[in-house]
């Protein structure tokens, strides 16, 4: 019998991760569910039903505990409204231990209480000693379990939120996004947008997300398209390819005493393509230049038993 696995997200815009939910009866999208975790016991809520899952990684899934009940749910709300207050003293005292460039950015309880984990960011990219800083909130919130869990700007920027640097309300972290993706500058390039960096760099200080929204369109509508600069010969001449517009599959190409005009790809022909063409037709046995014919002789030896 195949097993019931659903996808559980444990924030409104978190990471899907898949449970085995065989012994829960009747469990369907929306519900919450206690389940554990590496992190302790939490609550999340099923965000789907998997009907064919991949094998999981580690050999088997992890096993959804139950559906949540109202104390669950209630007991939750409490951990949660106790989380500011912990963001609040954390910070008071990384100052007075003059930890600098460290930000506190958030803390989260588990389901029970029994894990707390407070989210901070470093400006230094080495690795920061918060020994001092943990022993103290250990001290303050026992018996929970207190971890210092270091997080990157793009995480930052998902968990503080505000408007995009689009323009947009919300910043897309913070509203769809469940991953973040490798984001490379090649992807600015191959759509042709400003390398400014206020044009291609998020709020988080990290190149947009948004650059690999369309990348793959671009890189697939490129195919066939000749290069910008290469010689091509269209049907009104031969000239030079000024700026390519690949969504639209035509590039612009400047013409000697004509102009600039869009030309789709099947109106083009490579210009050293033709030449090499043209050469091979005008040599005595088909071959290029002064190369060797099929009767294995050269041209200019030909060229001479003809004269």
């Amino acid at each position: 019998m195949e097993p019931l696995v659903v996808g559980v997200r444990f924030s409104k815009v978190g990471k899907i991760y898949h449970f085995d939910a065989s012994n829960v009866p009747d469990i369907k999208t929306g519900d919450s569910v206690v389940v554990e975790t590496s992190r302790g016991w939490q609550l999340g809520q099923v965000a789907q039903l998997v009907p064919t899952p991949a094998p999981p990684p580690d050999g088997s899934w992890k096993q959804v505990d139950r559906k949540a009940s109202p104390r669950d749910l209630m007991m939750r709300m409490n951990w949660q409204q106790k989380e500011m207050a912990v963001v609040v003293n954390c910070k008071a005292r990384a100052k007075e231990l003059r930890l600098v460039g460290i930000k506190i950015v958030g803390a989260e309880y588990s389901f029970d209480g029994t894990r707390l984990s407070i989210l901070f960011s470093s400006e230094s990219e080495d690795k920061v000693e918060l020994k001092s800083l943990r022993q103290d909130m250990q001290k303050l919130y026992s018996p929970s379990q207190v971890e210092l869990r270091q997080i990157g700007p793009r995480d930052v920027a998902k968990i503080i939120g505000g408007m995009g640097a689009c323009g947009l309300e919300s910043r897309c972290c913070s509203k769809f996004l469940t991953d973040f993706s490798s984001i490379s500058i090649r992807m600015a390039k191959e759509q042709e947008i400003s390398l400014t960096p206020t044009e291609i760099t998020g709020m988080c200080g990290r190149l947009r997300c948004c650059l690999i929204y369309e990348y793959e369109q671009y890189v697939e509508a490129r195919k066939g398209l000749p290069k910008k600069n290469k010689r091509v010969v269209t049907p009104q001449g031969e000239g030079k390819v000024v700026e390519i517009i690949p969504l639209r599959h035509v590039v612009v190409v400047d013409l000697p005493e004509v102009g600039r005009r869009e030309f789709t790809r099947e109106e083009l022909e490579p210009a050293d393509e033709l030449e090499r063409l043209q050469k091979k037709m005008q040599s005595p046995c088909g071959s290029e230049g002064g190369g060797t014919c099929d009767c294995g002789q050269s041209d200019n030896k030909n060229k001479r038993k003809r004269s």
